[in-house]
Parts: structure tokens; C-alpha cells; sequence
């Protein structure tokens, strides 16, 4: 496959705290160092993009030195955290803005979905609205006039479509917007975020049509998202941004893991008071990704640090598995007095290992007890804490969007089919 976008050392620098290129001064020395044939003065400074920082500079480097190729057909996914710089890089790309320093080469029609009813004229009808944008994608009157219907029964606003788009609700709105960026036949289709606001309906749509653009017209999709699953269910490759920089760029589980990375295991759970009875100290749950984000499946382990000050001869240790809404979705434990274990006064390490947890995707936390299953005397009890979240990734079923709220978890099943009753045993 070709390249059809290339971008070569490209940064963006901005201004903080005011609105212009900058000061009376700053513009003068800049353009007498451009009369000279010198390089800009102020792209030797700026901050690193960290917006957790506190500025120490009047510029910062929204993107610095960022390189990397697309090729035709292939579906990149830019992932990062708030401010990372995804949304600066696809300004860049889709020529909403210029780069400071570096190029970007792209061959083909360029078409941007970056927010919700982008380039739209509120007083015009949904009609009035894609007809414009087709007009503004180079499109001929002919050709959009082809695709019209389609576009409209796409949107599923029909009954809205000669209406104003200012009497459309955000979601009418951004379904009209894909809508039409979609099927304008761009050969590089720019979306951000898109699946966060559309409904369920809506967003196994879109999916579906970008999936269809990528591998069934050759079509080439740059898709940023927070969320993880659908990275994972319709990217190739994923180009990672930490602080206006490239930290990965490849292969699209591991630039998730990448990314991750950075959210560390907050969720555990450490004592650090006096122990005076049977404590658990501590609580950690080994996730197939970091973060506490587990794919759905995968082998998860609980482990469970406890202080037994004095010998205990009737332990037990169990948890629950809640929801979101705190309801109970499993229970597991382990009780000494079923084997007359007796356990004599030090430091032990419990760990719990699920083959092939069938949880659904979803935030999860724990309940946890320590006892003595003799005497029902209780030594600790932790309420929601290790919070953790399920992910569905590329699981079980390809060609589906995950719901949340559909079930609980997914259980194993044989099935078995008959053509004719009287084959039935």
C-alpha cells in the first residue's frame, strides 16, 4: 500500500494567557529576524506540554517534533490523555490550522469530523447543511446530489431534515455530521471522538461505515478516542501523544498498554496503621493491561496481604465482586476450618486466581471480609475499594459494539442445532 499522509517534524506553538501572536515587541524582532534570513527567535523557547504543570514560560510546544506515516486503506487510532495534543494534531492534518515548524504531504481529499456539527450553519435546514459541506469538500453539485439520500437515510434524521439544524439536538447533530464527512467519498476521513456522543444505534453505524470505508473502498481514517474498545475494534495501528510528543507508534495492543502505563495501580489497597488484630494490609489485583483495566477473559489474579498478630485457628478470608451500582456479582473464599488449617502469628500472602473470569464490560470494586468463620468474630471488612474496569477489546464477537448495561457477564454455552424436529434427540 502507498503512503497517502506523511507527516515530517511538525510542531505547534501557541501563546499563553493572551490572544494574538503575541506582544508589539515580540512581532518586531520576529520579523527582523526574518529580514535577515534567521531563524524565528521563539521557537527556541517554550514549555513541554504538561498541563498538570504550572506555566513557567509565556509559550508552549502543543506538539513538538511529530513524525509518521499513513498508508492508504489503513484506520490509525491517536490515543492520549486530555491535552496530550490529539486534537492540535488533527487541526494540523486537516489544515484547520498550520504547523510552526515541519511539513505534512497528503494526497487525496482530506474530510474532518473534529467537533460536533463542524462547519454547520445553524439557520440552514439539515438539507441546506450537506449540500454547503459537500461544497466546501470540493464536491460537484452532481455528486452530492447522488449521495443525498443515502447521506440522509444514513443520519436517520429524515423527518428533521428540512428543519434548521439549531432545533437539532447534539446527537441529531453529530449523526448528520458523520453523516455526510463519511459519505462525501474523502480519500482521508478525520474523526474525533464521534462514538462518545452518538446512542447505541447510532454508533454500531458509524463503526460499521468506517470499518467499510477502511477495508472495503481503500479509504484512510484517522480516529482519536478515549475509549479503549473501540481503539482496539477498528484501528491497525495506534500513534500515541504524551505531552505533545510521540511516545509509541505501532501496533495497536500494545500502543493501548503504552498508554496506560501511566495511570498507575492507584486503586489498591495499603494499610499502614498499628496492627493490633488479624489486618489485611494490603490488596492488589494483577490486570492484563495497566491501570487496573482487565480484558475480558484473560486470567486475573487477586492478591491479599494479611498480619496475623497472634495465631488464629479458624480463618477466613472472601470477597465480592460489586457493579457500579454496588450490587453483588460473585463471592469467593477460602475457610481454614474446611481443612482444619490453624495459622500461627506472621505475615501471609493469599492470592486468588480466576482462569477465565466471564465479568462484563464495566467499573468494578470489592467488598472484602476477614473473620473467624468459627466464632463469626470479624477482624476486617473493606468496602468498595481496588476499583477495576473490564474491557471487551477484540473479545468473542468482532463485528459488535459492546453495550454497557446489556448483562452482568457472559456465560460459556454449547449450542446444538437441528434442522428437523425428528432429528432432535
Amino acid at each position: 500500500m502507498s503512503t497517502i499522509l506523511k507527516a515530517e517534524n511538525i510542531s505547534k506553538q501557541y501563546r499563553l494567557g493572551k490572544v494574538g501572536t503575541g506582544t508589539l515587541g515580540d512581532d518586531l524582532k520576529r520579523w527582523w529576524y526574518h529580514l535577515r534570513g534567521k531563524e524565528d527567535p521563539f521557537l527556541k523557547v517554550g514549555g513541554v506540554n504538561d498541563r498538570s504543570a504550572k506555566a513557567t514560560e509565556d509559550y508552549i510546544w502543543a506538539l513538538r517534533d511529530i513524525n509518521f506515516e499513513v498508508k492508504q486503506g489503513e484506520v490509525l487510532g491517536i490515543i492520549g490523555k486530555n491535552g496530550a495534543g490529539k486534537s492540535t494534531l488533527l487541526k494540523l492534518l486537516s489544515r484547520v490550522t498550520a504547523p510552526t515548524t515541519g511539513s505534512i504531504k497528503t494526497k487525496g481529499r482530506i474530510a474532518s469530523l473534529l467537533e460536533i456539527g463542524t462547519g454547520f450553519h445553524p439557520e440552514l435546514t439539515g438539507r441546506e447543511n450537506i449540500l454547503m459541506n459537500g461544497a466546501v469538500l470540493g464536491m460537484t453539485k452532481a455528486e452530492i446530489k447522488t449521495k443525498l439520500d443515502e447521506i440522509i437515510a444514513f443520519s436517520g434524521c429524515e423527518m428533521y431534515i428540512d428543519t434548521p439544524v439549531k432545533r437539532y439536538s447534539s446527537g441529531m447533530t453529530v449523526r448528520l455530521g458523520f453523516a455526510v464527512a463519511a459519505h462525501l467519498e474523502p480519500e482521508i476521513l478525520v474523526v474525533d471522538e464521534v462514538l462518545a456522543v452518538g446512542d447505541a444505534e447510532f454508533q454500531k453505524k458509524a463503526i460499521g461505515k468506517m470499518n467499510s470505508l477502511s477495508k472495503g473502498e481503500g479509504r484512510t481514517v484517522l480516529f482519536v478516542s478515549h475509549n479503549m474498545d473501540s481503539i482496539s475494534l477498528l484501528t491497525d495501528r495506534v500513534l500515541v501523544l504524551s505531552n505533545g510528543k510521540v511516545s509509541y507508534i505501532g501496533e495497536t495492543n500494545f500502543g493501548i498498554k503504552e498508554y496506560l502505563k501511566a495511570e498507575n495501580n492507584k486503586d489498591n489497597y495499603k494499610f499502614t496503621g498499628e496492627i493490633e488484630k488479624p489486618k489485611i494490609k494490603e490488596i492488589k489485583i494483577e490486570t492484563s493491561l495497566p491501570g487496573n483495566i482487565h480484558e475480558f477473559g484473560k486470567e486475573l489474579t487477586f492478591q491479599f496481604d494479611l498480619a496475623l498478630p497472634y495465631r488464629v485457628d479458624n480463618l477466613a478470608l472472601s470477597f465480592q465482586i460489586l457493579d457500579e451500582t454496588r450490587n453483588p456479582i460473585t463471592h469467593l473464599w477460602i475457610i481454614d476450618s474446611e481443612k482444619n488449617i490453624k495459622r500461627s502469628k506472621g505475615d501471609y500472602n493469599f492470592i486468588c486466581l480466576i482462569p477465565s473470569p466471564k465479568l462484563y464490560m464495566g467499573n468494578y470494586t470489592m467488598n472484602v471480609f476477614l473473620s473467624n468463620s468459627k466464632t463469626k468474630e470479624k477482624f476486617d471488612i473493606l468496602e468498595s475499594v481496588c476499583s477495576f474496569k473490564i474491557q471487551m477489546m477484540k473479545n468473542v464477537r468482532h463485528d459488535y459494539q459492546w453495550k454497557k448495561g446489556t448483562c452482568k457477564y457472559i456465560e460459556e454455552s454449547r449450542w446444538k442445532v437441528y434442522k428437523n424436529l425428528d432429528d432432535a434427540p
